[in-house]
């Protein structure tokens, strides 16, 4: 022990002994108090579904068996305040350090501002380290100095980057007991207690006893689930991660935002596979590394784009999308969440989201582009619902996915472009094994009728046991329905950003569109989100740590980005909602659903698909595009495809 020095190491999202710098720092420092500080409250409306509560007790459990196997235990505490636990544990143990590793959400980066604060104010020395990166995002910028706004230049400037990622540390041989810190120094033993943390009620055991069935939280396990990955399923990733009906990615999400393996160690094993592969001449195996790590690098940018635009979870990053009329339908919405859509492939996927709290990145896309552009939903109703029932939920991943779906980022899917479930289904599932296993009132009819059922024939459908519109739903809106209404949602929304741009210009308006004199977004009662409160802005330099603005823009030091907004200036601070949008009102249009049997039934011919062009080629979508038309400042880039590993 150096001296009578006593370090606190606060656990957050790095749940692993193993190339955790915060711990390696406390671990040469002196005694080590290993923290869990619960305060789910701090959240706000992002407080932790129920799956990904009880990966975080198994993650938390485990980590505490490995913490006692090197000498210590982890102090868990229950609180609503995580910066005032922190000093009671400073003042209790008298700690002079305090370290931790980075997060880059908007809720943990104006937390961890005021932890430098408020510890630095009580003469604690504050360290933070990047233990969730491969690069921080100050230090990936453009030739000017200035960050990315499109996924490939970013990740093209990573792999470029003149320096390698950190490689990943080994975990301690031993760390000095906390306990024996308290003894010896303190002559107190009690003042390293911890407090119970409950993650589930009675009601929730059942289901959760399900999960440790296909789950195995913990860094350890993260590990054996990252060397199973790279000696197997990888060197055929590029050819099979489109599967859906097995097991073809590498199902490490979930380990890699509790933290229990570190996306350095993962990076480092790839890129060893990939020379070794590279070596050999085997190209199937360097492409499978190269998609592999694209994947890697969407998570990275969902990241530096939380950091860089820390608005990116509550509004459009292409300012003309919020004035974009999205219809606030409960129904549809509640639809959409049961699996009762009529479409077979959305509803096996919401129907296997509830039941596991997973979903194969493809249908994913499938099931969130159905809700924005078929349902027009918002798309912070999905994403706030996915944050509720996914096991690797991600605030920042999750707002990636959700904004590309929509159209809303510079190099997002075009908004007027429509994936038709009928063949997505095809070609994700061309058997129809996964509709049969979550959808078993249509496990009898055959493989040609599976994904568009209501063009089945009577016969078959008798046969297979199967009444549309009783025990399987008529398709809740129709394709062509869809495409006309969306057509007429995105002529209206071009007009309304022309009306308040020429406002802007005149100096008669502030915008017509800004949500900050707009009506209240509304959201459905089961996942009400209050308004999104904008922090003060902070000018404060950190050594280690730059601190975002928390409305638009990086604060180095006083310089500041320009918005991403490509057509006007005029950013609003809250959601994206016009204020002529009566949020109450009935779906618009009043033949929304007129003629949905008949189209469906009609629409037996297939048409020609209308794939993106380059890195995302063809493979990566099936979409019908309802028109050719675009627009100044919306650009399509087929290379952006969230991913779930």
């Amino acid at each position: 022990m150096s001296g009578d020095a006593c370090s606190i190491v606060w656990f957050r999202r790095d749940l692993r002994v193993e190339d955790n710098p915060a711990l390696a720092a406390g671990v040469r420092a002196g005694a080590v108090i290993a923290v869990f500080i619960w305060a789910p409250e701090e959240e706000g409306h992002y407080y932790p579904g129920r799956v990904s509560r009880w990966w975080l007790k198994h993650s938390l459990a485990h980590l505490d068996s490995s913490l006692r196997s090197l000498g210590t235990c982890l102090i868990t505490k229950r609180s609503t305040d995580s910066v005032s636990s922190l000093l009671e544990v400073v003042k209790s143990t008298g700690a002079t350090l305090l370290f931790f590793n980075h997060l880059h959400d908007p809720i943990s980066l104006v937390r961890d501002h005021r932890t430098k604060e408020v510890l630095s104010a009580h003469g604690v020395a504050v360290r933070s380290f990047n233990a969730d990166l491969l690069y921080e995002p100050w230090d990936v910028n453009d030739a000017e100095g200035r960050p990315f706004t499109t996924f490939s230049a970013f990740w093209e400037r990573c792999l470029s980057m003149p320096y390698d990622p950190e490689a990943p540390l080994l975990p301690p041989k031993r760390i000095i007991s906390v306990h024996v810190y308290c003894l010896f120094v303190l002559g107190d033993v009690s003042t390293c207690s911890s407090d119970p943390l409950v993650f589930e009620d009675e009601s929730e055991k059942g289901s959760n006893a399900l999960l440790s069935r296909a789950w195995s939280p913990g860094w350890s396990n993260a590990d054996k689930a990252l060397t199973t990955f790279i000696n197997g399923p990888l060197i055929e990733y590029s050819m099979n991660r489109r599967k859906t009906d097995s097991a073809t990615t590498s199902f490490l999400s979930p380990h890699l935002h509790f933290g229990e393996v570190s996306v350095r160690k993962v990076f480092h094993l790839v890129r060893i596979k990939q020379v070794l592969w590279a070596n050999e001449g085997n190209k199937a195996g360097e492409e499978s590394v190269n998609l592999f790590l694209k994947s890697i690098g969407l998570r990275e940018y969902s990241r530096y784009l939380s950091f860089n635009h820390s608005y990116s979870h509550e509004r459009p990053l292409l300012g003309h999308l919020k004035f974009f009329p999205w219809i606030m339908d409960e129904g549809y919405f509640k639809a959409w969440r049961q699996g009762r859509t009529g479409y077979p492939l959305v509803d096996a996927g919401m129907r296997e989201l509830w039941a596991t709290g997973w979903l194969h990145d493809r249908i994913r896309v499938v099931v969130s582009s159905f809700f924005v552009k078929v349902l027009q939903l918002p798309w912070r109703w999905g994403m706030k619902y996915f944050w509720d029932t996914l096991l690797d939920a991600d605030l920042e991943s999750d707002a990636l996915g959700w904004q590309y779906i929509s159209g809303t980022l510079p190099d997002g899917r075009e908004f007027d472009r429509i994936d038709n479930p009928q063949f997505e289904g095809y070609k994700f599932d061309p058997n129809g094994e996964y509709v049969r296993r979550w959808l078993p009132e249509l496990a009898r009819l055959p493989t040609d009728w599976i994904h568009l059922p209501w063009n089945a024939p009577e016969s078959v459908l008798q046969a297979a046991g199967i009444e549309l519109g009783s025990n399987y739903p008529l398709p809740i809106v129709g394709i062509d329905a869809a495409k006309a209404r969306l057509q007429e949602a995105l002529s209206e929304m071009w007009q309304l950003e022309a009306a308040s741009r020429a406002a802007i210009e005149n100096g008669t308006e502030e915008g017509l569109g800004d949500s900050s004199e707009s009506a209240p977004f509304a959201f459905p009662l089961d996942i009400q989100m209050e308004e999104n409160l904008e922090p003060a802005r902070n000018r404060i330099r950190y050594e280690d740590q730059m601190v975002p603005s928390m409305t638009s823009s990086l604060v180095r030091g006083e310089q500041e980005e320009p918005s991403l907004d490509l057509r006007t200036s005029a950013e609003d601070s809250r959601a994206e909602v016009p204020r002529n949008v009566n949020i109450n009102q009935e779906p618009r249009r009043d033949a929304l659903n007129q003629g949905i049997t008949e189209t469906v039934r009609n629409s037996n011919t297939f048409p020609q698909f209308n794939f993106p062009m380059g890195e995302g080629n063809a493979e990566d979508s099936t979409a019908e595009s309802s028109s050719s038309r675009r627009r100044e400042g919306w650009r399509s880039c087929s290379s952006l495809v969230p991913s779930n590993f």
